[in-house]
Order: C-alpha cells, then sequence, then structure tokens
C-alpha cells in the first residue's frame, strides 16, 4: 500500500527527483481542465496557503467582483507526469480544491459538489464506489476524423500504431498511481478503452481527469490525436463512458444479498430505481454536449430506454450477473454516460439519484432482457418504458425543473451549467450544416 504523503514527503519528492515546475490542476463546470504551474520555490507557500488566482475567466466560477480564489493542493494526489517535457526537465502535478480567500471551500467549484454529496452518503454511512469505462479515439490529427487503424472489437494486428499508444498510455498511468484493469481496441475504426480498477469516487473522479490527459499527451507525444468527442464518426459507434456503481457499508457490499432476487439487495433495488425514474432528468449533465445526443441513438450498442437488465446490453441499466465468492464485485453499469463529461458531477448526480431512491424506497420494475430497440413503440409503451432526451435542448428542459439536479449541484453551478449550455444549444441550432446544404439546396 503506498505510504500516504506529508508535505515534507512532497517537498523531498520534488528535490530527489529535479523537478522544475508543479502543476495545479483544476476543473471549470464543463471538466475542462485548468493549471497553475509554480516553481518548487513556491511549493511550500502553495501547500500551506495555496495560490491565488482570479476565478473571473474560469467557465462557471465568480463574477467579476468576487473574482479572487484560492488553489488549495490535496496532498494525496501529488504524482510526477511520466515524461519529461522537453527541455524544462520533470514536471509534478497536485489535483487541487477552490477555496475562497476566507479559506472556506467555493460553492462553484465541481469537486466540492462531489464531495459533499459523498458526505450525504456517508451520513447514511455508504461509501460510494465508481468503475468507469472510457473509450475514445484515435485520429490522424485534430482537424480530421480519419482513424490510424481499421481494427475492430479486440482486434489485434501485428501493424496496428493504436496497439502501442494504449500500452504507452497505461503504463504512462501506472506511473501516475492509477491501476489498470485492462486495456483492448474497441468496435469502431481506430476506438479503443482502457478500464481503471474501482475506486471511491472522489479518486476515481480525479482519475478520470488525469487519465484523459495521459491519453492526449501520450498521442500528441506520438504525433496524432486522441479524442473523447462522444460521435465523431457518423455510421460508427460512439464513445460511452459506462458506469458502474455499489455502494459499500465498511468492507462490506451493501449492493449483495445472498437471498436477494439476482443477488440483489433491497438497498441496490432503490438505488437502480432511482437511477432510472432520475436518468431523465440528470442526462443533461452525464451528456453534456450537443454531439452527445448523436450517440444516444437506437443500433449502436447505446443505450435510448429506461430500463435494465442483467445480460441485455440495449438497456440503460445493466447488472453484471454474480459470480461465487465475488460479493464485493456485484455491482449496477449506468450504459449512457459519455467521456467528455465532467466526471465530478457526474459521479454527483449519479449518487444523489441513487440515494433518493433509496430514501423514497422506490421499487425496481422487472428486467427487459429483450431487445428494447426492436420493441414496436406501443409495446414499449404498454411495458412502461421510457425514453432518454433525444436532444441537448430536450435535456436541458428537464434538468432545469430537476430539484434533484438543483439540490445536488448547488444553486450556484446548476445556473451556471444550465446557462452554458443553453448558449451552446443556441450557437448550435443557427448553425447552416453541410447536410442542410446538400440536402436542400439542390431541392428548394
Amino acid at each position: 500500500m503506498k505510504e500516504k504523503q506529508t508535505k515534507e514527503s512532497i517537498v523531498r519528492a520534488v528535490e530527489e527527483n529535479d523537478v522544475k515546475f508543479v502543476e495545479l490542476w483544476f476543473t471549470d463546470v464543463l471538466g475542462q481542465l485548468k493549471s497553475i504551474a509554480i516553481s518548487p520555490n513556491e511549493l511550500n507557500t502553495a501547500l500551506n496557503e495555496g495560490m491565488g488566482f482570479d476565478g473571473s475567466s474560469i467557465e462557471g466560477f465568480a463574477r467579476i467582483d468576487e473574482s479572487d480564489m484560492v488553489v488549495f493542493p490535496d496532498i494525496d494526489t501529488f504524482r510526477i507526469l511520466p515524461w519529461e517535457t522537453k527541455g524544462t526537465g520533470n514536471v509534478a502535478r497536485m489535483i487541487c480544491d477552490i477555496q475562497t480567500p476566507e479559506g472556506k471551500p467555493y460553492i462553484g467549484d465541481p469537486r466540492f459538489a462531489l464531495k459533499r454529496m459523498l458526505k450525504k452518503a456517508a451520513d447514511m454511512g455508504y461509501t460510494f464506489c465508481v468503475g468507469p469505462e472510457l473509450e475514445y479515439f484515435y485520429f490522424a490529427n485534430n482537424h480530421s476524423i480519419d482513424p490510424i487503424d481499421l481494427g475492430g472489437y479486440f482486434d489485434l494486428t501485428p501493424l496496428d500504431k493504436t496497439n502501442d499508444l494504449r500500452k504507452q498510455s497505461v503504463l504512462g498511468l501506472e506511473k501516475m498511481g492509477i491501476e489498470i484493469e485492462f486495456s483492448h481496441h474497441e468496435n469502431a475504426p481506430s476506438q479503443q478503452e482502457i478500464d481503471m480498477r474501482y475506486k471511491d469516487a472522489l479518486t476515481m473522479a480525479d482519475q478520470v481527469m488525469t487519465y484523459r490527459y495521459v491519453v492526449k499527451q501520450v498521442a500528441l507525444n506520438n504525433n496524432v490525436f486522441a479524442s473523447f468527442m462522444p460521435k465523431p464518426i457518423f455510421g460508427q459507434n460512439g464513445s460511452g463512458m459506462h458506469c458502474h456503481q455499489s455502494l459499500f457499508k465498511g468492507d462490506v457490499n451493501a449492493f449483495f444479498d445472498p437471498k436477494g432476487e439476482f443477488n440483489l439487495s433491497q438497498v441496490a433495488r432503490q438505488y437502480t430505481a432511482g437511477i432510472l425514474k432520475y436518468a431523465p432528468e440528470f442526462t443533461a449533465v452525464t451528456n453534456q454536449w450537443v454531439n452527445s445526443y448523436k450517440r444516444l441513438v437506437p443500433g449502436y450498442e447505446a443505450p435510448v430506454y429506461l430500463s435494465w437488465a442483467r445480460r441485455n446490453r440495449s438497456d440503460l441499466v445493466r447488472v453484471p450477473e454474480y459470480k461465487p465468492g465475488r460479493e464485493k464485485a456485484t455491482r449496477i453499469e449506468l450504459r449512457s454516460p459519455d467521456p467528455a463529461c465532467n466526471p465530478y458531477l457526474t459521479f454527483t448526480v449519479l449518487l444523489a439519484a441513487g440515494l433518493k431512491g433509496i430514501e423514497e424506497k422506490l421499487e425496481l420494475p422487472e428486467p427487459i432482457e429483450e431487445n428494447v430497440f426492436e420493441m414496436k413503440p406501443e409495446e414499449r409503451e404498454a411495458r412502461g418504458i421510457g425514453t432518454l432526451p433525444g436532444t441537448l435542448a430536450e435535456a436541458l428542459a428537464l434538468t432545469e425543473k430537476s430539484e434533484l439536479v438543483r439540490e445536488a449541484l448547488g444553486e450556484h453551478i446548476f445556473r451556471a451549467f444550465i446557462e452554458n449550455k443553453k448558449k451552446e444549444w443556441d450557437e448550435y441550432r443557427t448553425q447552416i450544416t453541410e447536410y442542410e446544404i446538400n440536402r436542400y439546396l439542390p431541392l428548394l
């Protein structure tokens, strides 16, 4: 087990490893990574007092008249980046919380929103654990969608450049202290997946941010481009971030019951019912971009319908089958989120929905093992199978009315997020696309 880090051990590691810069990482409301780089001379100040910055230019942060903010490093997140920056030696990073000048947690910090929801779970006796599966694409550059391989699911070809890129990424992530279970080629050409080992939600949200950074940097170091865009290629599968979730009480998995149907406890059933009930309301958070809804269409292994099952991958929620002796692995898998989301906010709303299901003692409907995509609309309606919103505009309309999401994110983040996404939708809907030119110009 890794020895717990201290301020003194961090200062010593910086000296012993000839670290020239320490990057202080944090995220804005949209989940975009931000950084302030300091020299080792400023490290003690940052560790003890934090570093001030102007928050008015950060998306979803403070207004210009209340812009002074402080980044305060979480010493447990100190890591040395797994490559040398050309000409500048080693670089380390720490993930930070945002504070006010008075030393209080800043309500606009997505990491704080997750911490607040985890505190609610802890008060109910639970630890929230997550295992996301992030998919992504490699392209020749950042302004085209030219794949660099033609592989498919689990394919391995000797001259496959992406196989080497995945391995470099895995080694880089492991050097950053992130445990990797496996990696493989996904369904679409140039599409990949690297899976991290299940962790508590705060650690995992930090790891998701690191994962995306490392994958993109490894690609850049090899003169290609890695993209977490949900649906970059028409007619091919999009990239998802399937989220495996469970609640623990101490070392005991609260989702497991040896006598329960499918070995699911009452807590697990109520939690899953909460996810299904509130999914339409939180989808704008888990799928926050216009492009996210190009993935959430029938026929490409992306979920659209509000149902659950054990084996059926067309459902929104899948419950992997129990294996004897693997009680701690009992979990549910939500298949709708995509890898371009803000992981702090996504894990916040998932936990909020699940806990609300427990609080409301919701009943879990029967599983749907048939292919929901192939059902006729009247059959789905008769069986009470609802749908996820089909566009960002539809998702925002539901989220804006959601007391669950408002309470989970807090008023500040909730308002900033809605305002930004409405602006994005307005910019998108007024564009004239190539499809419209090709379809309508010759006709009209």
